[in-house]
């Protein structure tokens, strides 16, 4: 999902950096308004920003696409304290790894779209169709984490062929996306095990926290 500064053209860098700056702006509306309302809610938010940073900053590389693989903790942090401020969480976490060396600074906005609003939206999206449907937390919070992370990546391989392969996208989003298979699909498993078990964990353990801040375990 980092993908590094030089691959995509300057005109996608900028429209990615137009999406995700509306959700960040969005995020800091709701960050500051859920501050106001609950004034324990900024220690959570920093609790899951820092499990983002470290969640995502470990990462295999994909030489087929440029870009590499690793979990992205995005669905567990939106489950816990919302999706547009988990948009901010990852900007966030996203910055700081670009000075470690994984993703880019052009490319922000990209890797802000990929891991920050679509895992984070179809994460939270999955879970809170499940929950509906009756199904249990932990199976409900473990499909979230698959499946945001598997359309993370998916995203990933769409930029990628949209800006590097304008002439044959379709083929190119199929063969970045085949890409990370290998490396993707045992890291998407690892994130259903985590993310169901964090998230199994606070509902059984502290659901007020839950509740207080409007989160989706009772979904």
């Amino acid at each position: 999902m980092h993908i590094s500064d030089g691959i995509l053209s300057t005109q996608w860098c900028i429209v990615w950096y137009a999406v995700a700056l509306v959700f960040i702006a969005l995020g800091i509306r709701e960050i500051k308004r859920r501050t106001e309302e609950t004034p324990s809610y900024m220690p959570l938010l920093a609790l899951m920003g820092a499990a983002i940073f470290v969640i995502a900053v470990w990462h295999i590389p994909v030489p087929v696409t440029g870009s590499c693989s690793h979990p992205i903790g995005t669905p567990m942090s939106a489950i816990v304290v919302g999706p547009f401020a988990t948009v901010v969480l990852s900007a966030i976490a996203l910055i700081f790894h670009a000075f470690l060396a994984h993703g880019g600074i052009t490319t922000l906005g990209a890797n802000t779209v990929s891991m920050g609003i679509v895992g984070t939206f179809t994460g939270y999206g999955t879970y809170v169709l499940l929950r509906r449907a009756n199904l249990s937390v932990w199976i409900a919070a473990g499909m979230a984490g698959f499946v945001g992370d598997i359309l993370c990546y998916l995203t990933t391989a769409m930029e990628l062929a949209l800006s590097i392969n304008p002439g044959s996208v379709l083929y190119h989003w199929g063969l970045y996306s085949l890409g990370f298979v290998p490396t993707q699909l045992p890291l998407a498993v690892a994130e259903f095990i985590f993310t169901a078990a964090i998230v199994k964990y606070i509902a059984d353990t502290r659901p007020d926290i839950i509740a207080k801040l409007g989160g989706a375990i009772d979904g």
